[in-house]
């Protein structure tokens, strides 16, 4: 049985790799083909991308000095807004959750509060914490905690009616009905959140370096590069960004299939 999911698992991964592959080359093919300056083929980008963030040396990860000027800063502000975010959308939701009164109550405030665009948002955070990291922390924050809580509070709120009576009976404390009851309830709904909010997080890291006053950063290296018609430069920074959301997103998918499949309630 383990050796049949095995070998599917690595079917599913050869197609994946496979049908990536080919997308690639015709990428390559069509740009070959038509010679726009606007278009380069992928494999310049991937030349121009080593060359610009990987070509450092072994003592420093092979990361070079722009690399670590504007990847990693990119990295701290979103890891910093994510963490922020996740961490106050489960404690709120899960209060929210386990109080039917206070959903109601809230519930429409945090409709309304999801709904706003997250860059209209910008200039009431220039004018509370000026230009610069606080407010590229804060906005990704602000926009990114709603997924999380509001599902945190759907996933406590749908906790199986049968369980809270037991737990009655059990006399569990509320320490204990939360860490045995209500987060592994809710733990699909939690990172069915968190997925959406790390998505969040990365675009809107972008969108804060975007702004005037940055200095550095992923979004800063393409509004840069656009300035200087660096085209090489602005595609390379867009598959980079492609490839951290994927990255990032498969080490939460990993995450989540690991605390599920061992604290899914039966």
């Amino acid at each position: 049985m383990k050796r049949g999911r095995t070998a599917a698992a690595a079917r599913g991964a050869l197609l994946r790799w496979t049908v990536l592959a080919l997308a690639v080359a015709a990428w390559q093919l069509a740009t070959r083909t038509h010679a726009s300056v606007y278009f380069p083929p992928p494999t310049e980008i991937a030349c121009h991308t080593h060359t610009l963030w990987f070509s450092g040396p072994p003592t420093h990860a092979f990361l070079t000095p722009a690399a670590t000027e504007n990847i990693l800063p990119s990295l701290a502000r979103m890891t910093t807004g994510f963490a922020l975010a996740a961490l106050a959308g489960i404690a709120l939701g899960t209060a929210l959750g386990r109080s039917r009164r206070a959903h109601a109550l809230c519930n429409p405030v945090l409709q309304f509060a999801r709904a706003v665009p997250p860059p209209a948002l910008v200039p009431v955070f220039v004018v509370l914490l000026d230009l610069g990291t606080r407010m590229q922390v804060a906005s990704i924050v602000f926009s990114a905690v709603w997924p999380v809580l509001i599902n945190t509070a759907e996933g406590v709120r749908n906790t199986d009616p049968l369980r809270l009576e037991v737990a009655e009976v059990l006399r569990l404390t509320k320490t204990e009905r939360l860490r045995f009851l209500f987060l592994p309830s809710a733990l699909p709904r939690i990172f069915a959140g968190l997925r959406l909010s790390l998505s969040l997080c990365l675009v809107l890291m972008v969108f804060s370096e975007l702004l005037p006053g940055t200095a550095n950063g992923i979004g800063f290296t393409l509004t840069d590069a656009q300035s200087r018609s660096d085209l090489l430069t602005v595609w390379a920074a867009l598959v980079l960004l492609g490839a951290l959301g994927h990255v990032l997103n498969t080490g939460l998918l990993a995450v989540e299939k690991r605390l599920l499949g061992r604290g899914r309630p039966g």
